[in-house]
């Protein structure tokens, strides 16, 4: 039986008055690739905060990994990457060995040395995303998607079992969002690491996704990809608030 690492039960969050999430139920088993979808201002930024103990609902209850979230300890075991493409200081002198190298801080402290060990891992990491030729390249250097690797890579270099993305191919030009979409897919495939993936892009979600859970205050679908595909356009109008269609391509 697939362990749980998230679940959200009868969750709500409120800014002031307005009230942004209502009563979320969300369970996202081992192994899954979940694509986290939904309008802008739907509350897709605000559930994944919750998420990461970055905010705490006003009702429900949060388990990661099996623990409630207020006692959860392992962050080292959830990785996480954020927009960066479009915002990172392309002056930031420090070299991807260095970048992914500071996703290992939690497990070895501040002001520790890195043994032979520590290293090892780094390298592996940056292997897993195919950047090994530019490890001691400077970050700054990179292309936009190339930065979106080093980030995984950081993500990565903790052994993590869930991988969040929130919108990673912001910024990505569009040559390189489809070999970014099949990094994660072989990630999830061949490390059985969990994915769940904040996107608009719900053409390539539903190629590379399990299932798809889609968010507009409260949660309108959750099942499998190819079940929110053939959803019709009307349905998927009345969940988005405005129309809208899901078209599948390759990013070829």
């Amino acid at each position: 039986m697939s362990k749980t690492i998230i679940k959200l039960e009868n969750v709500y969050y409120s800014y002031e008055k307005k009230l942004v999430l209502e009563n979320i139920n969300l369970t996202i088993k081992e192994g899954m690739f979940v694509g986290l979808v939904g309008p802008n201002g739907g509350g897709k930024t605000t559930l994944i905060k919750i998420i990461l103990g970055l905010l705490k609902p006003q009702r429900g209850n949060v388990y990661l990994l099996d623990k409630p979230i207020d006692s959860f300890k392992d962050w080292n075991r959830i990785g996480y990457v954020s927009q960066k493409a479009n915002t990172f200081n392309k002056g930031f002198p420090a070299t991807v060995f260095e970048v992914v190298s500071m996703g290992l801080t939690a497990k070895v402290g501040y002001f520790r040395f890195f043994n032979k060990r520590h290293k090892e891992r780094v390298l592996e990491a940056i292997r897993q995303v195919d950047l090994e030729s530019y490890a001691y390249e400077n970050i700054g250097n990179l292309s936009g998607g190339q930065q979106q690797r080093v980030f995984i890579a950081r993500a990565l270099v903790s052994d993590p079992q869930l991988l969040i993305l929130d919108e990673p191919t912001v910024g990505i030009d569009y040559q390189n969002v489809k070999r970014f979409y099949d990094l994660l897919y072989k990630l999830n495939k061949e490390k059985n690491i969990t994915m769940l993936l904040v996107t608009h892009d719900t053409g390539a979600v539903t190629k590379y996704a399990t299932e798809i859970a889609c968010i507009n205050q409260k949660l309108h679908f959750h099942g499998e990809a190819c079940v929110y595909q053939s959803l019709s356009q009307e349905k998927l109008s009345k969940i988005y608030g405005h129309p809208v269609q899901i078209v599948v391509h390759d990013h070829d």
